[in-house]
């Protein structure tokens, strides 16, 4: 598995997705190297950027609304050399008629508080037994998304990941907020 550092990612003062998290979440994605793979809400790019090095001889769509989170993740896509990432820019509801593909693996990072629209209206472009991960910090948020799977016949499973980690000679621990991972296998 390729493994970037956050460190390595120029992130300006967009939200960015933890290593430990990306690592985890691009796991359960269950990714091959020739996979197509949709990220929605993909703030700096670091998730698109790590499954785009995984998905060598694949393709990534990722797509954001942000502007200064686009700026980001064009200059990391050009860090990278990740000439299979896309990037559509807009938010998911408005760009999804745009997206035509089928896809292997979808990640949904941020959703902008439409999280039941964007994973009925994106459900239909994932192939049968193959995985949608979220991430998400509230638990409203994974409540909505789990009980949206869960309507549509997911099998679900989710995690709360929480990683502290030490800074300075005195190796103070500092933690990041607890994150929770929902993974949705499509049976349908």
């Amino acid at each position: 598995m390729i493994y970037i550092r956050d460190d390595e990612f120029i992130r300006g003062d967009c939200p960015m997705t933890k290593e430990e998290v990306r690592i985890l979440s691009t796991a359960k994605l269950e990714l091959k190297e020739d996979y197509r793979v949709l990220d929605i809400g993909a703030g700096t790019g670091s998730v698109s950027i790590q499954i785009a090095k995984i998905c060598s001889k694949g393709e990534v769509i990722a797509i954001e609304k942000d502007k200064e989170a686009l700026k980001m993740i064009k200059l990391n896509k050009e860090k990278f050399q990740t000439e299979n990432l896309n990037i559509v820019e807009g938010e998911a509801m408005e760009v999804e008629e745009s997206i035509k593909a089928t896809f292997d693996a979808i990640f949904i990072g941020g959703s902008g508080g439409n999280i039941e629209k964007i994973i009925k209206s994106y459900d239909l472009k994932l192939k049968k037994g193959r995985n949608m991960v979220l991430n998400f910090i509230t638990l409203d948020n994974l409540y909505r998304a789990m009980n949206t799977l869960k309507a549509l016949d997911y099998n679900v499973e989710c995690a709360q990941i929480s990683v502290n980690k030490s800074r300075g000679k005195s190796y103070m621990m500092f933690s990041n907020n607890s994150i929770f991972i929902l993974t949705g296998t499509k049976t349908k």
